[in-house]
């Protein structure tokens, strides 16, 4: 069941998020299956591919050497997750090398 908090993050997507999502969605990278603005423990995802249990994050410039971010990634990481993070001006202005970046990560 989803948060009330991830459901009120799925109505105010940043643009990268948009961006990311639009080619995320419905399978269309190579058939993996990703959720957006996901629950996990007491996180909640930006987008989670629950096959390859890979976790990818989409941050601003608010996440710049922040602290809960760190903790939050190994509490991840502890509970068998891999985590990716990728800045919102990567996203927005090199969406393919991220979604190849991405891939690399489903594949390994």
């Amino acid at each position: 069941m989803a948060s009330p908090l991830a459901r009120r993050l799925r109505t105010i997507p940043t643009d990268a998020e948009i961006r990311l999502w639009s080619r995320l969605r419905r399978k269309q990278l190579e058939g993996f299956r990703f959720r957006r603005q996901h629950p996990i423990g007491p996180y909640v995802i930006d987008f989670f591919c629950p096959d390859a249990k890979l976790i990818v994050e989409v941050d601003g410039g608010q996440h710049a050497e922040s602290a809960s971010d760190v903790l939050r990634t190994r509490w991840l990481v502890a509970q068998g997750y891999r985590v990716i993070r990728f800045w919102n001006n990567d996203v927005l202005g090199n969406t393919e090398g991220v979604l190849l970046s991405i891939l690399d990560a489903l594949r390994a």
